[in-house]
């Protein structure tokens, strides 16, 4: 066999004094396509740190043959550091126009370069170009990935690493992107990607490492390791056990009877001449759980921050919320008290060293961290939704050592802890495994049966939607920009 171009020998690695790989032997040669499977928390993100240079393992040795100059690293850690830079530098209290777009798209890709026959081909190929001139932060996540993509394929590095590149894309991106990861595998590029279930894994991968808790359970060929009962018996475990949900908070508000609890006529938004949506017309009544879907850029987020205080573009519109006419004299904290939230984004930006039963009790104050005194009653009612969700056992834990998928489970209980009229749940299977989205949906499930809350579910996969969903707002491309139409859900079979 020839000399490998990575090798990594007895590597090892710890985070806080927490060990997150252990002892990793493995070798990648020429001609192979290597995916690194296992569920969150199996050390996949690690191994990709170590293996780009943005991490230096505790112990062991990694080696690259002279070939591997450098290294491409495409992930979710990414986005999140690029919008934070973008955001800290905006000057839009300093301009005449109040807006500062921030990094272009054009420019995160190319950085200083000129756009040649290459950059052409790819903007093409991913269906972007229609982005170029539109800020970072003001594009969607499905955006973003293809535009961190096209950054690293740009760079032409020999060592190419995608942390699951089929998240945060609506179904049709998801089809073209798996396109082209194969056109990617099947080129001179090498390949290593990071996958978290069986039916993630291209048909080019030829080669499998296999992780559990940091921990090698197995490595090579495709399909010897997919035969292999371990590695079956890792990637489909039991589901997680579900409790009996507390009875209701005390809210320090009442609604008025028989009104919708949301309530939008003609509502539409544009930044700086780009139309979001427009005549979006959309009732929520009580008694019913929405899922609010539609390809990638269409203005689902922006529809959820009209609604829940964050955006100022719903003053001056036709906006009811819960019974109250928008910008009537209501304050962003009587709207946001009656929410619970669940994304991505809070996930990421959690303060760091918290335990679990803290993370759930923020969730009484709405804040990122802890900053409040909190009582035992808070403590226990954040106790008794952990365990209704079943995580009673991991309140003491911290919060960064648990896996991702783990992680949002907890955030549902910090959502659910102030028994909020609407929880907000913006693609809440983001990022997690088959286990871990089978988990989040039957949790959404149970809350929806068992309490008065009620449910707005974001997701561009029909796939990914609870059962309790009946009722469904579609966005659709018009001539120019995107309509919202309300669509009863398909009945049962």
């Amino acid at each position: 066999m020839t000399e490998p171009i990575i090798s990594m020998r007895g590597v090892s690695h710890a985070y806080r004094a927490l060990p997150v790989l252990h002892d990793l032997d493995w070798q990648f040669h020429a001609g192979e396509q290597w995916a690194c499977l296992g569920p969150n928390g199996a050390g996949k993100t690690t191994l990709a740190s170590i293996l780009s240079g943005q991490l230096r393992c505790s112990s062991g040795a990694v080696e690259f043959a002279r070939e591997i100059r450098s290294t491409g690293y495409v992930c979710f850690e990414q986005q999140k550091a690029m919008c934070n830079r973008d955001r800290q530098r905006d000057d839009s209290d300093f301009r005449s126009d109040a807006q500062d777009p921030g990094t272009t798209v054009e420019r995160a890709i190319l950085g200083q370069q000129a756009p040649g026959p290459h950059f052409e081909y790819w903007i093409n190929r991913l269906g972007i170009r229609h982005l170029l001139q539109r800020g970072i932060r003001y594009i969607s996540t499905g955006e973003m990935r293809k535009t961190l993509l096209l950054r690293a394929i740009i760079s032409q590095p020999q060592l190419l690493i995608l942390d699951n590149p089929l998240d945060g894309l609506d179904l049709g991106s998801q089809q073209e992107m798996a396109l082209i990861l194969e056109e990617l595998l099947q080129s001179e590029l090498r390949l290593l990607l990071l996958c978290r279930q069986l039916e993630d894994l291209p048909e080019g991968v030829s080669h499998l490492l296999v992780l559990e808790d940091g921990r090698k359970i197995r490595a090579g060929e495709r399909e010897a390791v997919l035969a292999d009962v371990r590695v079956q018996a890792l990637m489909n475990p039991p589901p997680l056990e579900l409790g009996e949900l507390p009875a209701a908070a005390q809210r320090p508000y009442r609604l008025v009877r028989g009104q919708p609890l949301l309530e939008l006529q003609g509502v539409g938004v544009n930044y700086g001449g780009v139309e979001v949506f427009r005549n979006l017309d959309w009732v929520l009544r009580p008694g019913q759980h929405c899922h609010i879907s539609g390809p990638n850029g269409c203005g689902k987020t922006t529809l959820l921050s009209l609604i829940n205080g964050d955006n100022h573009k719903a003053y001056g519109q036709n906006i009811t919320l819960f019974g109250q006419r928008r910008g009537s004299g209501e304050s962003v904290w009587e709207i946001k008290q009656k929410y619970g939230l669940v994304d991505t984004r809070l996930q990421l930006a959690h303060v760091r060293g918290m335990r679990v039963i803290e993370v759930v009790v923020s969730g009484f104050f709405d804040t990122i961290g802890l900053y409040d005194d909190w009582g035992d009653q808070q403590r226990q009612t954040a106790g008794r939704w952990l365990r209704a969700l079943g995580l009673g056992d991991r309140q003491q834990q911290e919060f960064d050592a648990l896996s991702f998928g783990m992680q949002r489970m907890v955030l549902l209980a910090r959502a659910m802890v102030k028994s909020p009229i609407i929880l907000i749940l913006d693609e809440p299977c983001l990022g997690l495994d088959s286990y871990h989205r089978r988990a989040v949906l039957a949790a959404i499930d149970h809350i929806a049966e068992h309490s008065d809350t009620h449910i707005l579910y974001v997701s561009h996969c029909a796939g990914e939607v609870p059962a309790c969903i009946n009722q469904r707002l579609e966005f659709v491309a018009g001539e120019s920009g995107f309509q919202a139409i309300t669509r009863s859900p398909p009945a049962p079979a």
